[in-house]
C-alpha cells in the first residue's frame, strides 16, 4: 500500500499569475519513496502521481475587497465610479478600509486617463452621500453592487451550499491561476497510481484552497521633467519621453527572498511576501518602467539565473551578474546575493566589465596599513562580502550635433550594495571610497560619462553621501570618530575628483513652477536635497538608494516621480501586496552633453 502526504508550502491564498507547487511526499509503509515531481511518464517504485486541479463555481455572487483581497466587501466608492476607475479598485470590506484608504483614492480618480472633470463640491457631496449610506449588512451591500453595472466575483466554496461546480483546469503538479479563477475556490488532488495497471493503489489526498484573488499592482509611477519645459507625462512604449539621443537607468534593490525569513516584515501578508508572489510582481515593475539599463540590488544567484535573466531576455535585454562574495555567508552560498545589471541590446552593446570585490581590497589594505597584531581584528571588521560591478556600454544611438558623428559614445555604470550594519560607518565610507577610486582610474582612461548606482546603506547627509555628492568629507565629521582601524585618517584623503551630482537632487534645484514639481519637491529634504524616503519599513523610513551622474558629461531630463508616505502606510510598511520589495525603483532619464575632455 502506498499513500500520499501533501503540504502546500508557497502561500495560503492564490494568486492570479503566481504558480502554486504544493509539497507532495509519496511513501510505502517501509520506505519513503520521492518527495519530487512523479509524473506518468517517469514512475517511482512502480507507481506515479496523478495530479488534478479543480475550479470550484458557484451561481452565488459577491464582491472582494480591493485593499484586503482576503474579505468581501460591504460597499462601493461611488466616486470611482463617476471617474471610471477600475472597478475592483472601487470596493471595501468596511467603513474604516474605505475611509483609511481614501487619500489613495484621489489618487487613482486623478489619474484615471477616462475621468469625468467634477468640481470640489460635487465629489465632497458625493463623498458624504457615500459615508453617510454604508450598510453593516453584507447581503444588502452586495445586492447593491450587482445591481449597478460594475462585475462581481463569485463566492468562495465554502460559502456555498448548493449550486457548485467543478471544472478540472489543470493535471499537473504545479499550478498557476488565470484571471478566470478569480473569486473561485480551486481544489487539488492527488492520488498514487501503480504504473502497469493504472489503477490506483492508495488513498487520494485532496485539499482546498481559498478564494482565487487578483494580483494586486501598484498605481503607475509617471515621469516628471525637469530639464526644459515643465511636463508630466507617463513612460511612452520605448520608456523615452525625449529624442533617442536619450536613455533611462533604474536603481531597484528588490528584497532578496532569504532576506524575509523572521518576522521582520510580519505586517506584509504571508502569501504577499511569497516568492512565488513577488517575482512576479517585480517583473511587472521592472518592466513596465521600460528602462534602457537597470541596475537591481539584491539579486540572488539561483533568481538571477533561474528568473530574472531568462524572464527579461525576453524583454530585450542582456544580463550582467556578481554574487557577493561568501567569506562570512552562512548558508547556501548559491542562494548568495549580489547586482545584476541589464541593457537593452537594441540601444547599449557590452564593452567592458569590472568586478570589484571589497574583500580582496581589504586584504590589500590590512598587508599595507595594518600592524601585524592587528590584522585579524582588521579583517574581521572589514570582511563582509558587499561587491559592485562596472559596466561599460557603447551606446548604439548617437548625439545630436554634426560634430559627434561617428563618434562612440561610451558610458560607464557602476552598481553596489553597501554593507548594511549601521554601527560600521567606516566600513561604509571606506567601501564608497574604494569604489570611486576605482572609478577614478576608468575615468582617467576613458574619460567617458558615469552612473553610480545602487544601495550605499548610507543617508543623507551621512559622510558617505558627503563623499559622493560633494567629493570630499569634512574632518570634522561625527561619522568619521567610528574609526577603529584607523583606515580613514587622515580624512583629506578622502576625496574624489569626479564631478557626481544625485540625479534626484534635480527636484529641488530646478526652478520650474509646474504642479508636478512641486509636489515632488514636497518629498524631498530641503537640507539635502534628497528623497525623504526610498526605503520603508516598519522600523526605519529614510533614504538609502541613489543614482549619482558625472554632471559635466549628462544631464538629467525627467525623473520617476516619488511615493508619498501615506498611501505606503495605507499597508503599514513596505513591502506589501501593490509594492514587492522594501525600497522604492528610482528611474532617471539622461542625455549626453557635448564636451571638451576632462584635465587631470
Amino acid at each position: 500500500m502506498v499513500s500520499v502526504l501533501r503540504v502546500h508550502l508557497p502561500s495560503e491564498i492564490p494568486v492570479v499569475g503566481c504558480e502554486i507547487t504544493p509539497y507532495v511526499l509519496l511513501k510505502r509503509p517501509d520506505r519513503t519513496i520521492s518527495n519530487e515531481d512523479v509524473p506518468e511518464a517517469a514512475p517511482v517504485g512502480g507507481c506515479y502521481i496523478r495530479y488534478k486541479w479543480y475550479r470550484i463555481q458557484s451561481d452565488k455572487k459577491v464582491a472582494v475587497c480591493s485593499i484586503h483581497p482576503t474579505e468581501l466587501a460591504t460597499l462601493q466608492c461611488v466616486c470611482c465610479i463617476k471617474a471610471k476607475v477600475p472597478p475592483s479598485k472601487s470596493y471595501h470590506c468596511s467603513s474604516k478600509c474605505f475611509s483609511d484608504a481614501w487619500q489613495h483614492h484621489l489618487i487613482l480618480h486623478d489619474r484615471a486617463s477616462s475621468a469625468v472633470n467634477e468640481n470640489g463640491n460635487d465629489e465632497e457631496e458625493l463623498f458624504g452621500q457615500f459615508s453617510s449610506g454604508i450598510s453593516g449588512n453584507i447581503t444588502s451591500s452586495v445586492s447593491s453592487l450587482i445591481n449597478s453595472s460594475t462585475p462581481v466575483y463569485p463566492t468562495s466554496f465554502s460559502e456555498r451550499n448548493v449550486g457548485e461546480t467543478c471544472f478540472e483546469v489543470g493535471h499537473s503538479r504545479t499550478y498557476t491561476p488565470t484571471a478566470d479563477d478569480i473569486g473561485h475556490v480551486l481544489k487539488f488532488e492527488c492520488v498514487p497510481v501503480d504504473a502497469e495497471t493504472r489503477i490506483p493503489v492508495g488513498n487520494s489526498s485532496t485539499v482546498t484552497m481559498s478564494r482565487v484573488i487578483p494580483a494586486p499592482s501598484p498605481f503607475p509611477r509617471r515621469m516628471i521633467r525637469v530639464s526644459g519645459v515643465d511636463f508630466i507625462g507617463q513612460l511612452d512604449h520605448d520608456g523615452l519621453n525625449a529624442s533617442n539621443a536619450t536613455f533611462t537607468v533604474l536603481s531597484y534593490n528588490v528584497l532578496a527572498d532569504q532576506h524575509t525569513t523572521g518576522d521582520i516584515y510580519s505586517y506584509c501578508p504571508s502569501w504577499a511576501l511569497a516568492w512565488s508572489y513577488r517575482r512576479q510582481n517585480l517583473l511587472k515593475e521592472i518592466v513596465s518602467y521600460h528602462a534602457d539599463i537597470i541596475c537591481l540590488q539584491e539579486v540572488q544567484s539561483n533568481h538571477f539565473e533561474e528568473f530574472f535573466s531568462p524572464e527579461l531576455d525576453k524583454h530585450g535585454y542582456q544580463a550582467l551578474f556578481k554574487k557577493k562574495t561568501t567569506e562570512v555567508c552562512n548558508g547556501n552560498p548559491n542562494r548568495a546575493d549580489g547586482c545584476a545589471t541589464f541593457f537593452r541590446r537594441d540601444r547599449f552593446s557590452h564593452v567592458k566589465k569590472y568586478e570589484v570585490e571589497f574583500n580582496k581590497a581589504a586584504q590589500s589594505l590590512t598587508e599595507a596599513v595594518i600592524q601585524p597584531g592587528q590584522k585579524k581584528l582588521a579583517l574581521s571588521r572589514l570582511i563582509k562580502d558587499n561587491i559592485a560591478l562596472i559596466v561599460v556600454l557603447e551606446a548604439k544611438f548617437s548625439n545630436n550635433g554634426a560634430e559627434n558623428s561617428g563618434k562612440k559614445q561610451l558610458l560607464c555604470v557602476a552598481n553596489t550594495h553597501v554593507n548594511v550594519h549601521h554601527d560600521h560607518k567606516d566600513v561604509k565610507l571606506w567601501q564608497v571610497h574604494t569604489l570611486l577610486k576605482g572609478l577614478e582610474k576608468i575615468a582617467v582612461s576613458a574619460d567617458i560619462p558615469m552612473l553610480v548606482c545602487g544601495d550605499f546603506n548610507s543617508v543623507p547627509g551621512s559622510a558617505s553621501h558627503a563623499l559622493l555628492a560633494t567629493g570630499k568629507v569634512d574632518q570634522l565629521h561625527p561619522d568619521l570618530a567610528v574609526d577603529p582601524l584607523g583606515i580613514l585618517r587622515p580624512p583629506n584623503k578622502l576625496n574624489h575628483q569626479l564631478p557626481l551630482v544625485s540625479a534626484y537632487s534635480s527636484f529641488a534645484r530646478m526652478a520650474g513652477l509646474s504642479s508636478g514639481l512641486e509636489l515632488q519637491r514636497r518629498k524631498m529634504d530641503p537640507t539635502t536635497h534628497e528623497p525623504l524616503f526610498t526605503n520603508c519599513t516598519r522600523d526605519f523610513i529614510g533614504t538609502l538608494d541613489y543614482i549619482f551622474y558625472t554632471a559635466d558629461s549628462l544631464t538629467v531630463e525627467s525623473l520617476l516621480e516619488l511615493l508619498d508616505e501615506d498611501s505606503i502606510r495605507k499597508d503599514t510598511a513596505l513591502p506589501s501586496p501593490e509594492w514587492s520589495s522594501d525600497h522604492i525603483a528610482l528611474l532617471a532619464e539622461f542625455r549626453c552633453n557635448h564636451r571638451t575632455r576632462r584635465g587631470h
